[in-house]
């Protein structure tokens, strides 16, 4: 079994949720599929430069 890839954030907290903030206002608010999935990766790269939990993301940095 190989190993799983690393997702281990290089950027700030700061960095990838101005990332987030475009993302959504260059959607005008809604996300098309890409962008979901792009969203959600972006999610996860937060939290992890936040030292907190997925869901904690989604709290934070929603719409």
């Amino acid at each position: 079994m190989s190993p799983m890839p690393s997702s281990v954030s290089t950027r700030s907290a700061a960095e990838v949720n101005a990332e987030i903030r475009d993302l959504w206002q260059r959607s005008g608010g809604s996300l098309t599929p890409q962008d979901e999935a792009a969203y959600q990766r972006l999610l996860v790269e937060w939290a992890a430069a936040a030292g907190g939990s997925v869901r904690t993301a989604a709290a934070a940095v929603g719409p």
